[in-house]
């Protein structure tokens, strides 16, 4: 496994990705919207990861809900894993959870899951599983 991107909740990826480009340079390598997370995300480039701008597109979602309880910052660490329904039979196996149980699709058209933050000592765990096209 190794880390794919780490996420961050903003409340304005046009304000945030002033930051990245006027301070460090960093011009996004991707835009879109992921309807079923009510999200927009910005891919950065960052070494071999990446850096995942999210900015809620809708009150009620995920990203909007965790803006208004712990404000901007990282919400989650992604890992690329080979085999996505293995590895989260393998966290059902060691008697974690995930916080859906679906495989679902995300920016960029990978397939992931996360673990929940219980089981992973306080932060959210997404795993992700690249097409070998990537």
């Amino acid at each position: 496994m190794t880390i794919d991107h780490i996420g961050i909740a903003v409340r304005s990826i046009d304000r945030a990705l002033d930051f990245y480009r006027d301070a460090l340079g960093a011009e996004p390598v991707r835009r879109e919207r992921v309807e079923q997370e009510a999200v927009e995300a910005a891919i950065l480039p960052a070494g071999s990861g990446r850096i995942e701008l999210l900015e809620p597109t809708a009150p009620d979602s995920v990203i909007a809900r965790f803006l208004e309880r712990r404000g901007e910052g990282m919400h989650h660490l992604a890992l690329q894993v080979e085999d996505i329904e293995g590895a989260a039979a393998a966290v059902r196996r060691s008697g974690r959870r995930l916080v859906v149980d679906k495989i679902q699709i995300g920016a960029e058209g990978y397939r992931y899951v996360f673990v929940h933050p219980a089981c992973t000592g306080g932060v959210l765990l997404e795993l992700v599983e690249r097409s070998t096209a990537d």
